[in-house]
């Protein structure tokens, strides 16, 4: 009885108080790949369904079915003011004598952060499909994690994902980062701004691996990461041999032109169609002696031009022809007359350009104000139609109304009838 006693008590040392206490409620996902311990039934199933997603996602973007054979255990915990240590997400990856363990503990809040959250389940999905066919992992190996830039590009490469940020950044900067340099890059020590077109140049390089063979090629490279090297851009090119030839640097440099084209391409709101418009038709004359309202059109719809002039009209109108391309349907039309105004003059055509000018110029006017009025009754739309109180002013409205409450009321006759008015109506 002693030495049962004795036993007893070393496994109260060695198991945590937590585990012998009433177990964690569970959840199953639909594809019983993920099993999710929580308190929080409605966490579980956020979660269940955000891990099938990313799951779905990725085998889309791979053109593969799903065959997994390792599940994978999410523990779920509320974050705890007293105990802020505890790190937003833990992966434990191990052998346990009867095959390999994959368990995700998350530290979760009431709004469950989905940015934060899906990196680190695509992060364990991935690791479950590198090593599927190694269940014989000696225990205490190193194992190999997918790198920052893949979890981010298919990431961004998943469906239905809104790009515009990444590729802002791409078309931001001028300079075009070599692919070796980026590959070796550290994102954790990126400021905001930095790691912003990191990701960019992630979702960059994996739009370029998946054209390759559908996304096959890049499943194919997911499969050989169990026996990568210290040495990513060796790896990478191993599985991919056109970014080890000599068009690699061309490769990746028209890739991310291709983006900024697309960038580009992109229409314009009409606030920033008409901005840049003012900008353009605002531009100042070449000669510095001559004045003018600082309206290139119009101070030279009234004179002879120079040769220097009439070489700043023909750049006048490339870059409205530019405008034109991206411009907001509504203000394109306008644009585009303006682009012929600049066109006569460019050939010396002066004869009627100032009453066109004129007309084109009331025209974008109205327009403006009315697309200005529409914005207002927008604006005045959503505040009137809201269902419920936002509680944006609520803190105002309470120090509003404790400062009247501390203000003494008058008592003479007057105040007095205003008071009971007030409380009538």
């Amino acid at each position: 009885m002693k030495a049962l006693g004795l036993a007893a008590f070393a496994l109260s040392i060695l198991i945590p108080w937590s585990t012998i206490a009433t177990p964690l409620e569970r959840s199953l996902s639909p594809s019983e790949q993920f099993v999710i311990y929580g308190e929080d039934s409605l966490s579980r199933g956020l979660i269940s369904i955000l891990a099938e997603k990313t799951k779905g996602d990725l085998l889309g973007l791979l053109r593969r079915p799903d065959n997994w054979k390792t599940p994978i255990v999410i523990n779920l915990q509320s974050a705890q003011a007293n105990i802020p240590e505890i790190p937003p997400a833990a992966l434990r990856f191990s052998q346990t004598g009867f095959g390999l363990k994959l368990q995700l503990d998350l530290t979760i809040d009431a709004h469950l952060n989905r940015a934060a959250i899906e990196p680190e389940l695509l992060r364990a999905i991935l690791l479950e499909m590198i090593y599927r066919n190694e269940p014989n992992l000696a225990a205490g190996a190193t194992y190999v994690q997918p790198a920052d830039w893949f979890l981010d590009g298919l990431l961004a490469c998943a469906p239905g994902r809104d790009r515009q940020a990444l590729i802002d950044a791409l078309a931001a900067t001028d300079r075009v980062i070599s692919l070796e340099d980026f590959l070796r890059e550290r994102p954790e020590q990126l400021d905001s701004p930095g790691r912003e077109l990191y990701r960019g140049y992630s979702f960059a390089l994996m739009q370029l691996l998946l054209e390759r063979e559908n996304g096959r090629a890049v499943g194919r490279y997911i499969d050989n990461l169990s026996r990568a090297t210290n040495d990513p851009v060796a790896d990478l090119k191993q599985q991919f041999p056109e970014l080890a030839g000599p068009d690699s640097a061309t490769i990746w440099a028209a890739e991310l032109a291709r983006m900024k084209i697309d960038h580009d391409r992109q229409l314009l709101s009409f606030a920033e169609t008409e901005r840049q418009l003012e900008e353009l038709l605002k531009s100042k004359i070449p000669d510095p002696a001559e004045k003018g309202d600082g309206s290139l059109l119009r101070e030279l719809a009234r004179r002879k031009i120079s040769s220097s002039e009439r070489a700043a009209l023909i750049k006048l109108k490339l870059d409205l022809l530019l405008l034109a391309t991206r411009a907001n349907p509504i203000l394109r039309p306008t644009i585009q007359d303006y682009q012929q105004i600049a066109q006569i003059l460019a050939v010396g055509k002066r004869k009627g350009a100032i009453l066109r000018l004129d007309r084109v110029d009331a025209l974008r006017v109205r327009i403006v104000a009315r697309m200005s009025d529409i914005d207002d009754f927008m604006n005045w739309f959503e505040a009137t139609q809201l269902k419920e109180n936002s509680g944006l002013f609520l803190n105002y409205v309470s120090a509003a109304k404790e400062q009247g409450e501390a203000q003494p009321r008058r008592r003479d006759p007057l105040s007095i009838y205003l008071d009971a008015l007030e409380e009538q109506f």
